[in-house]
């Protein structure tokens, strides 16, 4: 079983490549447990899968410079509306060990300044996806 260490993951919101501003890039998908059990389920809970849903945590360093993050993700938040995702552990090409994720996210929050004398100026953050997140080899 091969593994892998995360050294160079690729981060894209709305086509901005922020990989070299990001510490921590995480995707999740769900399902909602649906209860379906009835009195012929022997005393088992059954359950049915119910709406999708996912969440893009991202932990940016900080820069307040023209052309970087704050300049990048302030408008867009304004905006009040999904913008695209890509993400991939690795930055190389897209291929078989290498999939993207894409969708949409909604910058529902942005966190100028964050932290304590002395601290990295860093901003995490956490967004909803709207509408279908999708994995691609190619």
């Amino acid at each position: 079983m091969a593994k892998m260490v995360l050294l160079a993951s690729f981060l894209s919101i709305a086509g901005n490549d922020l990989s070299d501003r990001t510490s921590k890039i995480e995707l999740t998908a769900e399902v909602e447990d649906k209860d379906v059990t009835t009195f012929a389920s022997a005393g088992w809970k059954e359950v049915l899968g119910g709406l999708a849903a996912g969440t893009l945590a991202v932990q940016f360093k900080q820069d307040y410079a023209a052309t970087e993050v704050d300049s990048i993700m302030w408008p867009l938040f304004l905006t009040r509306t999904p913008q695209t995702f890509e993400v991939r552990a690795d930055n190389a090409a897209v291929g078989a060990s290498n999939p993207k994720y894409t969708g949409s996210v909604l910058i529902k929050e942005w966190k100028p300044i964050t932290g304590s004398v002395g601290d990295t100026a860093e901003a995490e953050v956490s967004y909803p996806t709207s509408g279908a997140v999708t994995r691609a080899t190619a």
